[in-house]
């Protein structure tokens, strides 16, 4: 099984993701948990680039390469090994998350990207994406405020420094994506209590728990 989270800045993610870890954990289903950019040597040292926000000055197509590389190396690396194990795979971002990114938001356009797709997912596609929606100014409150408490405005913070039309792009993109895509998308209320977030979450993945 192989599971993506995707959503805006601040949507909780993350906090999903760690309540995941711990609900595989309890019935022993081996997972490995990932995120893009970084899932590996190579990804974290590409990470610090695209998220550095010294580093204004990224054209769109670097920025695109920069995120395909990181993939490629995860997919060889982590994901596909992990996959044919048997082991589920959970993902904070993935490939939609270039396609709003850089796609869309960046506007470097669909018809790019459909292109390249074969070349690096070959046929590696999530089976469930899980999409945590909310207004654009809720999910840029809340990464403001973790950046802060985390370690400060400085670091890994240049995309929660673009402005609210850019993120407001990334967020109709999701949900046109989702539209597209219904049977593999769910979307996920990210307004609601991290704990009423995780219960529909559940109830997706393990029926009648």
């Amino acid at each position: 099984m192989f599971i993506t989270f995707e959503g805006i800045e601040g949507c909780g993610k993350t906090t999903q993701i760690r309540r995941l870890r711990q609900a595989l954990k309890d019935r022993d289903i081996p997972a490995l948990f990932t995120r893009e950019p970084g899932g590996t040597a190579v990804g974290r040292q590409i990470r610090a680039i695209l998220l550095d926000p010294r580093n204004k000055k990224i054209r769109p197509q670097a920025e695109l390469f920069l995120y395909l590389a990181d993939r490629c190396q995860h997919l060889a690396e982590k994901i596909r090994p992990a996959l044919e194990r048997g082991h589920w795979v959970i993902c904070d971002r993935f490939w939609d998350a270039t396609v709003v990114y850089q796609g869309l938001a960046r506007g470097l356009g669909l018809k790019t990207l459909e292109r390249l797709r074969p070349l690096v997912l070959n046929s590696t596609i999530p089976d469930r994406t899980f999409l945590l929606d909310c207004p654009v100014e809720i999910g840029l409150a809340r990464a403001w405020d973790r950046l802060q408490r985390a370690n400060g405005v400085d670091r890994e913070s240049r995309f929660e420094a673009e402005s609210l039309a850019f993120h407001e792009k990334i967020r109709q993109g999701y949900l046109m994506l989702a539209r597209q895509e219904p049977r593999r998308f769910r979307i996920v209320d990210a307004t609601r209590s991290p704990r009423d977030i995780f219960r529909g979450i559940q109830e997706q993945l393990f029926p009648g728990s």
